[in-house]
């Protein structure tokens, strides 16, 4: 047996000297409290990793459903809330969340059968509700309105689907923020559901047949009840629904039964001749692309593109030459076709210094939306990748949208950047002009805000973006309140958006900055992968450099600068945390993966192996014992005021992750006696995020900024304290 441990792998990633012994009392003194954590149990648990032993005190706590578990999860419950509602300023910021969040918002409008459908929320609803109209100028019709499906507001839209001649809708819904939804249909003339009842669906929505007679889908085996939140996820398979059936009746269509990770998305073609299985496998962008000739007597699916290469996103056909956005030779982004009928590849669109985020073919031109420095710009090509002009946009900010039909003559997008709110626009494509089709108002003044962007080096000279946003005029003295954010995973782009918590958090006086770091989508395949696997630390790196660039310029100092991040960005603040504890006075990770060495263990976290590794490999083992942030938390370090947030019903990234990651640092920070509170914040009927009530989401927010106040020693103006 050799005895390795996660610090002495960590030498190699060091980034600078943590607190010196003579320095740990002081430091261990900001935010001091005394806080009696509830007693947790601990067991004799030790796994073998190659060689390695290492004990895993709180393993019983991965079973959510044990009694123990539960008197658990209900103690931490009643001491973090009883901390929180001691912070006077918590309800102040509260009730002026709840009035900037009251404005109406809508989606980008989608067509069927020449009819438009869009959601809107007036402000306070839990769940945006859904409309139909048959022209632009004409009345909304409410068509669906989940706000209906539930008391409390947890059942949420998990996807939209109308059939091509508008008649049907497919829609898919999630309780509690589970990841399993269930779909139904319903009747766009008469606004009822037909008896159709889809279950054991993820990350999947229907496509409709050309005929209007049903849709194609992929689902799971139906799990056990008991541990459907837990149970790992393999083998999803296509299936044809008929309309007016039963899903027992559902035909099989594609399914590989030799390979339990692979993942489908099929689509037929708009001309209805092809049905496009795109294939994938875990998180990795990377496909095959398989297809079935659906007027072939024989009906077999055939494969295109068959090496998981590189990712390949269908456009739209002509004929026999399918369209393709992909990173094939270009990390960056290009459009090609393939003439299905010999292989044979052709270029369109080449590969720019800036990243190609999405294509669409629209009134037959290229509808090309572009990444420059994390913020978006949008050309049009002709069908020879010729650039037309560009779509001149409101600001630097964000645009999304752009779906159509090859013959469509309009177009629809949003756009929002840090301090406007998702604004929908109406492209005509023949006049070249964008029109506003919904425009929000919220109350509060924008002119005083500010956004700029800077570059600075991380540990290794790679030059990294980052936005910092703050009224107007902040002084660089080191006093200002700053909440860093970032992601840094999984291909994932950080791009200027709209957020009523981050509005109120700067009008707080706080500075809200976003950090693009690498394992992200930024600078395309080339600066995801250079964040991924062995790679990781890169990410940190990225993170721990932007905290210290911030502190150097005097943006803000140690005793004010808050880190946070959700799911792989909880991670990001764990490693943070637990690498460089002294750069930060609070930290929230929310629904991080904390356990790097047993992720793969549960639902469709073995997914993430793309990203991250799998510790049953022994070089991987190796770099994910270094930086896991369960696995790296130590006695002899003070860590900042940490509030972990997770939901108890989240079954992409369970809970386990932050249960033991809490009860390992309360532990580890109890030996110090007072010092920086260590607190979890267990969400109940709340899953990973997606589809979260507005209430619930106002709830958060304000435990959050209030937390911070307290931490970071704010104090609140005088137009939000006296709320």
């Amino acid at each position: 047996m050799r005895l390795i441990t996660p610090s002495s792998l960590y030498t190699a990633f060091m980034l600078g000297a943590l607190v010196s012994q003579p320095a740990l009392a002081q430091y261990c003194s900001k935010n001091a409290i005394n806080l009696t954590y509830p007693a947790t149990q601990k067991v004799d648990h030790v796994d073998d990793y190659h060689g390695v032993k290492v004990s895993d005190p709180y393993r019983w706590l991965e079973d959510a459903n044990s009694a123990d578990t539960k008197t658990w999860v209900a103690a931490q419950t009643q001491l973090t809330q009883g901390f929180l509602n001691q912070i006077p300023e918590r309800e102040a910021i509260k009730q002026r969340l709840t009035h900037l969040w009251n404005f109406e918002r809508f989606s980008v409008p989608m067509k069927g059968g020449g009819q438009y459908f869009f959601q809107r929320n007036n402000g306070l609803q839990n769940q945006s509700v859904l409309y139909t109209m048959k022209q632009l100028k004409g009345e909304p019709r409410l068509l669906l309105d989940p706000n209906t499906l539930s008391s409390d507001g947890t059942v949420a839209l998990a996807g939209l689907a109308t059939s091509p001649n508008g008649r049907y809708l497919a829609y898919g819904t999630a309780a509690s923020g589970s990841d399993w939804n269930e779909w139904k249909v319903r009747d766009v003339v008469s606004g009822k559901d037909l008896t159709d009842h889809l279950k054991w669906i993820k990350f999947s929505e229907p496509s409709w047949s050309k005929d209007n007679s049903g849709f194609y889908y992929e689902r799971y085996d139906e799990p056990k009840e008991s541990t459907k939140l837990a149970d790992i996820n393999y083998f999803p398979k296509v299936y044809f629904h008929k309309i007016g059936t039963p899903q027992s009746e559902d035909k099989f269509v594609y399914g590989n039964p030799d390979q339990k990770e692979w993942g489908f998305d099929a689509k037929e073609t708009d001309d209805g001749r092809y049905l496009v299985i795109t294939i994938s496998k875990g998180t990795a962008r990377k496909h095959r692309i398989y297809f079935k000739d659906l007027q072939a007597k024989d009906g077999k699916v055939v494969a295109l593109l068959d090496t998981f290469d590189a990712s390949y996103k269908f456009i739209d056909n002509v004929g026999p030459v399918f369209w393709f956005h992909t990173n094939k030779d270009a990390a960056r982004g290009r459009v090609m076709t393939v003439d299905i009928r010999n292989g044979k590849q052709q270029a369109v669109v080449p590969e720019t210094a800036d990243t190609l985020r999405s294509a669409h073919l629209v009134d037959n031109k290229l509808v090309l939306n572009y990444m420059k420095d994390a913020h978006s710009q949008i050309s049009l090509a002709d069908l020879k990748g010729k650039l037309l002009k560009e779509i001149v946009l409101p600001g630097i900010g964000t645009a999304a949208g752009f779906n159509g039909k090859r013959n469509d003559k309009e177009v629809f997008y949003s756009y929002s950047d840090f301090t406007t709110p998702l604004s929908i626009y109406r492209y005509d494509m023949k006049t070249g002009k964008s029109n506003v089709f919904r425009q929000p108002k919220v109350d509060f003044d924008s002119t005083a805000y500010e956004t700029n962007q800077v570059f600075f080096n991380s540990r290794d000279g790679t030059r990294v973006p980052m936005f910092i946003v703050s009224k107007k005029g902040i002084k660089r003295d080191g006093s200002n309140p700053t909440y860093l954010y970032g992601y840094g995973g999984f291909d994932t782009s950080l791009t200027p958006s709209f957020s009523v918590p981050n509005l109120a958090f700067m009008e707080m006086g706080g500075v809200y900055v976003v950090a693009n770091l690498r394992g992200g989508g930024e600078y395309g395949a080339s600066w995801h992968e250079a964040g991924t696997k062995l790679k990781k630390q890169n990410v940190f790196d990225d993170f721990i450099g932007a905290a210290e660039w911030l502190i150097a310029n005097k943006v803000t100092s140690p005793a004010k600068l808050s880190i946070g991040g959700g799911s792989n960005g909880g991670l990001l603040v764990g490693a943070a945390m637990t690498q460089r504890p002294e750069l930060f006075a609070a930290a929230v990770p929310a629904v991080g993966v904390m356990d790097m060495l047993r992720f793969h263990k549960f639902t469709i976290g073995w997914a993430w192996a793309s990203d991250y590794g799998s510790s049953e490999d022994e070089a991987q083992f190796k770099a994910l014992y270094a930086y896991s942030p369960l696995h790296n938390i130590k006695a002899d370090k003070c860590y900042p005021a940490t509030l972990v947030m997770t939901g108890d019903h989240d079954d992409r990234v369970v809970p386990a992750h932050s249960y033991k990651f809490t009860a390992t640092a309360q532990a580890a920070q109890a030996t110090h006696g007072a010092s920086a509170p260590i607190l979890i914040r267990i969400d109940a009927n709340a899953g990973h995020g997606a589809g979260k009530p507005v209430r619930k989401m106002i709830d958060e927010a304000a435990d959050r900024w209030g937390f911070l106040v307290k931490t970071l020693d704010m104090s609140l103006p005088k137009t939000i304290a006296s709320h």
